[in-house]
């Protein structure tokens, strides 16, 4: 029988039948010895072949179909295990916040390039834009003006005042999506603003260390009552890039690809070449030093500088 993945919690997976009806199911052993480098080798949103199991009303997973692509991090602590975030995705909307907590452009910039790496639409939501003050809103204008020119779709929002919420219900109809972000930027207060019915239970942030306290302890998802389904994704503190090669992350900066046929070497890596294209529009301010900035540290596979405050 067919379903598809909407719940995972470690052992047990929710999975949801194609008639409507929903059924607990486990793996099948082999899949733990697949070779697959993952915490997790079915993730939420895969779809799935299982059988029931003799004389029970749970089943087991037997079959996992083909993805049509996946999202995909790394723990930043030592362990170093990868974890899929969720699989057959739409559209991946990242949730932005400039303070409170904040956000910085190198886990913006890791984000982006692990969707690109996975041929997965991003968007970006800048959040709670009603509770920022003027300092704020001009580091949101500046990282909007950053990702806009780009190519990304940015929106800036307030899931507690409403504000352009219908336009980011209109992007979801129809469609598998995803929210991600850090612990506290307003994912759960924000399904709650667009199907109030799923009632997701929210947490106030920490005023000492202005980070989140999790509410979401497991990747879930939800039918939508206007067409569609969403994706809700426990908070990440960090995001590790997995097996990108360095001579292939230009690929996962559009900004960068568009301009690496210029450089002089075609094994440009923008570092310390002459006559580098990237490095001379970094210089001409055509390309953000943020960017930039960003793209070193993963080429050099740095996992612990990235979270700076860098908006220019």
């Amino acid at each position: 029988m067919k379903g598809v993945v909407t719940k995972s919690t470690g052992s047990w997976y929710t999975v949801y039948m194609e008639n409507g009806n929903r059924v607990d199911c486990r793996l099948k052993g082999k899949f733990r010895i697949k070779g697959i480098k993952s915490t997790n080798p079915v993730a939420v949103g895969d779809s799935i072949n299982f059988e029931f199991e003799e004389g029970k009303e749970t089943g087991v997973i037997n079959e996992i179909l083909d993805r049509k692509n996946y999202i995909i991090r790394k723990s930043v602590n030592l362990s170093k295990q990868t974890h899929i975030i969720a699989a057959n995705i739409d559209i991946a909307f990242l949730l932005v916040t400039i303070d409170n907590p904040p956000t910085f452009p190198g886990f913006i910039d890791r984000f982006l390039a692990t969707a690109e790496a996975y041929h997965i639409t991003s968007v970006i939501l800048f959040n709670k834009l009603d509770s920022y003050n003027d300092d704020q809103l001009e580091k949101l204008a500046s990282l909007e003006a950053i990702y806009t020119d780009i190519g990304y779709k940015c929106m800036a929002i307030s899931a507690t005042k409403n504000i352009d919420i219908d336009n980011v219900k209109a992007l979801m109809k129809g469609k598998t999506t995803m929210f991600s972000g850090h612990s506290g930027v307003g994912k759960s207060t924000l399904i709650n603003a667009i199907e109030p019915s799923l009632n997701l239970k929210t947490a106030e942030i920490s005023k000492q260390h202005k980070q989140g306290l999790h509410t979401t302890t497991f990747a879930e998802m939800f039918e939508l009552s206007f067409g569609g389904f969403i994706i809700d994704t426990p908070g990440i503190k960090g995001f590790g890039v997995v097996d990108f090669e360095p001579s292939a992350i230009t690929d996962y900066f559009p900004e960068f690809f568009k301009l690496k046929s210029q450089c002089k070497f075609n094994n440009c890596m923008h570092i310390n070449e002459p006559k580098c294209a990237i490095k001379e529009a970094v210089e001409n301010e055509e390309i953000a030093y943020s960017r930039y900035n960003s793209y070193l540290q993963m080429v050099e596979g740095d996992e612990e500088h990235y979270r700076t405050d860098i908006y220019s």
